[in-house]
């Protein structure tokens, strides 16, 4: 019967603290991805796919938890945040206590580039393409992390994902597309916006979560960033 006690007591004490490092967890919601780029794969309902996207890859980290779409839409509509992209003031400590959120994530694409190029030749064969075209895919996403109990934004940087193919392509892809995005998963594009999505999770979770020195790898990410746009822009 001790012995019983013991293992019970045990039980719950482990039960106990996994809900403790659960509640230690940042609680994001991630918000309908928004587009300014004029990308020809963006369509309706690409923006909730985005969404869900992320919300799975911050979701397999283990250092998050995340909100159920379900949770978030009516709120974020009543908050207008589509349209403003803020909280409204005073209104912040209720969104948090109705969605559960200690964060709302907020993307926006802000630039989608893709050049394909002939490299001459090219067999295809039961889907496997050999040489032929070489394709190159760019995109920026603008991310803002909103506290959902202030209404201030406080975390944001532009990430930015490129991919580059040729020569011998067989189709492999871990999966992840569906919706509207079904048809880019193999796609430059395709590739171009899973890597954005895994660098906003890095991002995320350093800032957010492990905050061990890798804020300054970031740090001087953005500077590189900056400094190349500036290369590209004469000023007097």
């Amino acid at each position: 019967m001790k012995k019983l006690a013991v293992v019970a007591a045990m039980a719950i004490a482990t039960l106990a603290a996994g809900t403790a490092y659960a509640q230690g967890k940042p609680a994001l919601g991630v918000a309908e991805f928004k587009n300014e780029s004029g990308a020809a794969w963006w369509r309706g309902g690409v923006g909730w796919e985005l969404s869900g996207m992320l919300s799975n890859e911050l979701s397999s980290t283990g250092s998050f938890r995340v909100v159920e779409r379900a949770k978030l839409e009516k709120v974020l509509e009543e908050q207008n945040l589509a349209a403003s992209g803020r909280v409204r003031s005073g209104t912040g400590a209720k969104m948090g206590q109705v969605t559960g959120a200690d964060y709302l994530v907020m993307g926006t694409v802000t630039s989608y580039e893709e050049n394909t190029a002939s490299t001459g030749g090219g067999i295809s064969f039961k889907g496997i393409a050999l040489g032929g075209k070489k394709s190159e895919a760019y995109i920026a996403v603008d991310v803002r992390v909103v506290n959902a109990s202030t209404g201030e934004v406080d975390f944001s940087r532009t990430v930015e994902g490129r991919t580059s193919g040729g020569g011998v392509s067989v189709g492999v892809f871990r999966g992840g597309f569906g919706g509207s995005l079904a048809s880019e998963k193999n796609t430059p594009a395709g590739k171009a916006i899973r890597a954005v999505l895994v660098e906003i999770t890095d991002y995320l979770s350093c800032v957010m979560v492990e905050k061990n020195g890798c804020e300054a790898d970031y740090a001087a990410k953005e500077r590189k960033r900056r400094d190349s746009n500036k290369k590209g822009v004469k000023l007097d």
